[in-house]
């Protein structure tokens, strides 16, 4: 029957069109015949979180992750974990913003204006003469996925909703005696020694025969148990694979050339100094009239004296960033300065004193000083940089007219990629030993929770028909299919005997290893005096570990200190074990003002984000905060079924 509907599909898409298009005009159209009943995933003071509500958000977050940082492992951001990271915090910004709504609190437009001032990226923006350079900031916000409207939107609700934790967090106190008391005990040096009983060194002593591998491998099933995987074939169409099928012409870059030599070649920058005679545009008409006559008795003596420019801005320009330099303000291009300083500037010949030009900051007298010009480059200085251009331009505009052709090639003819590989000049690659979720160093389509999802459906699995077009990337689009499946296994013991064997010495010798271990700590505990093998003394702590594995130095950390020396054991797994000798405590030392200071500082900040995380926890029940979404298990992004 779905092969009838495939091979018919346009006749099927008629009828359906036919029939669903009546219904439409006789009862109307809602908006959940679009929605498709979007399963709520978590709710917030009676509101809905929805399943497409929280792809989107992680869409959004995930593309705005791999714009700032291209090379990033595409598993990180498509695991289980980042995916409920995403819902955990949409949940909190609805629990924020309903408590800032609840409690009227808003971020003015000062408080807005301060605390974009207040960031360096933007704060070196502003120009000479205070203004904010527009593009370089609509630029600056743009890479991070903002416009400059949508950008003091989300800060504006950032400073509401932050003012709902900042009271806790701002009201946390620490005194001397308390961080002290936290750090001495959190830094604390103790000097031990330590005798290693490693599990190699006791592999010569276990007897290996086949009846306990065999016993080995029927009490450890898990380990032999291969998960489900496939060999699979794959195509991708991306930039890439666009940019190999395109062929520039030379009269495409000579046009290329022309129009956009002046870009590509630099501004024409300007040199000038001027006489700023203060006149805000709020000002009183009266002070602004007087500032105007000002200017105008000061042009006047320039008409009559040029060369004493220098001397006249120094003794009368208000400007106190330009006037000590004669008024000097250096080259700037265009966009550097306001309009109206800017037009009167550019329209200057060189050495020419303009007439009284009025801005927002007041009157301003103008010299041309110096033109630089930048040098145009030839058409073939600048071939590599225009055929770079061109081409990714025409690849992204071909690319977008070859997408939805790609997603309808690999639907229609889903029997095999070969078809489709010809038709847009793919190359078709293959993969054995795929899972359900990457793997550790998997890179392109592999290393994509949301393909490999797309090959394991069932469809695709029982059929072995292609994929849809899975988008793993901007402007990356991959289909795939699976060409062989074997199911998850328990390997029997004839393929799992190597396996098996190595296993099972390692386990064994790391028991042999334990037992002496726990014989001897049992008698130096016993006597003291008989303790052999001791390494040198050395004192550790959490900061500086002494190449001691973690466990060593938990443990040492953690040991009574009531009677001194002390004993303790540490299993160390399938490395061996470990007897610890405690010495004595090191008391920390050195420490000055400022130290202590920085770390009373650390202590109040820790104390004041538990308070605000408890204040979160009280505001999630208040607001009767539902999450649906289960949790996922820790490590469940890579772990194979």
């Amino acid at each position: 029957m779905f092969e009838s509907i495939r091979k018919h599909s346009k006749f099927v898409m008629l009828l359906l069109f036919l029939l669903i298009i009546p219904s439409f005009v006789l009862v109307g159209i809602d908006r959940n015949y679009f929605s498709g009943g979007s399963p709520v995933v978590a709710r917030v003071d009676g509101k809905d979180i929805t399943q497409d509500e929280w792809d989107n958000a992680h869409r959004m977050e995930s593309d705005r992750i791999r714009a700032q940082s291209p090379g990033i492992d595409g598993r990180l951001l498509d695991s289980p974990q980042a995916r409920y990271a995403t819902l955990e915090r949409l949940v909190r910004d609805r629990v924020l913003q309903a408590a800032a709504q609840k409690m009227n609190l808003m971020a003015s437009d000062a408080r807005l204006a301060r605390e974009l001032q207040s960031i360096p990226q933007i704060a070196a923006l502003r120009r000479a003469d205070g203004t904010l350079d527009t593009e370089a900031y609509r630029a600056l916000v743009g890479a991070q996925g903002f416009t400059p409207e949508g950008f003091e939107a989300r800060m504006r609700y950032d400073l509401a909703v932050a003012q709902v934790l900042g009271s806790v967090t701002g009201s946390a106190l620490a005194g001397p005696v308390e961080s002290a008391l936290a750090f001495d005990a959190l830094l604390q040096q103790r000097e031990i020694q330590v005798a290693r009983f490693k599990a190699t060194d006791f592999a010569s002593k276990v007897e290996v025969n086949d009846a306990a591998v065999k016993a080995y491998y029927e009490g450890h099933p898990e380990q032999f148990r291969q998960p489900e995987q496939a060999s699979v074939e794959y195509v991708v169409l991306d930039l890439d694979a666009v940019k190999s099928g395109i062929t520039l012409s030379e009269d495409d870059l000579r046009t290329y050339y022309k129009e956009n030599l002046s870009r590509l070649a630099g501004q024409e920058e300007r040199r000038a100094s001027h006489i700023l005679i203060n006149a805000p545009k709020d000002a009183p008409a009266a002070e602004r009239a007087q500032a105007r006559e000002r200017a105008e008795q000061l042009l006047a003596e320039l008409r009559e004296a040029p060369d004493r420019f220098a001397e006249l801005a120094r003794k009368n320009s208000q400007d106190p960033g330009s006037a000590e330099a004669g008024g000097d303000l250096g080259f700037f291009g265009r966009g550097a300065m306001v309009k109206p300083f800017e037009d009167a500037t550019f329209g200057l010949a060189k050495g020419e004193i303009s007439d009284v030009v009025e801005t927002d900051f007041g009157y301003h007298i103008i010299r041309l000083t110096d033109v630089k010009a930048p040098k145009e480059p030839s058409f073939e200085e600048l071939r590599p940089t225009l055929e770079a251009d061109l081409l990714q331009q025409q690849a992204q505009r071909k690319f977008a007219e070859m997408a939805e052709s790609f997603a309808n090639a690999v639907y229609e003819q889903a029997e095999g990629l070969q078809p489709v590989a010809e038709k847009f000049k793919l190359k078709i690659h293959t993969a054995d030993a795929v899972a359900r979720q990457p793997a550790p160093g998997a890179e392109g389509p592999l290393a994509s929770a949301r393909f490999l999802e797309a090959l394991f459906e069932p469809e695709s699995l029982q059929s072995k028909r292609n994929t849809e077009a899975v988008e793993i990337a901007p402007s990356t689009l991959v289909a795939g299919r699976i060409t062989a499946y074997q199911p998850a296994m328990t390997l029997p013991l004839e393929q799992a005997q190597d396996r098996a064997r190595t296993l099972f010495l390692a386990a064994r010798s790391a028991e042999l290893a334990r037992q002496e271990g726990e014989a001897r700590l049992a008698a130096w505990k016993a006597d003291p005096k008989s303790a052999t093998g001791l390494s040198a003394p050395q004192v550790i702590s959490r900061e500086e570990a002494r190449g001691q594995p973690r466990a060593i130095v938990d443990a040492a950390l953690h040991a009574p200190v009531d009677a001194l020396p002390s004993w303790v054991g540490v299993d160390l797994g399938p490395e061996g074990y470990a007897v610890v000798k405690l010495n004595r405590i090191v008391a920390r030392e050195g420490l000055d003002e400022a130290r202590r200071a920085a770390e009373r500082q650390q202590y109040a900040q820790a104390w004041g984000n538990a308070e605000a995380l408890a204040y979160y926890e009280l505001l999630k029940q208040r607001f009767k905060v539902q999450i649906k979404a289960p949790r996922p298990a820790a490590g469940a992004a890579l772990q194979e079924d």
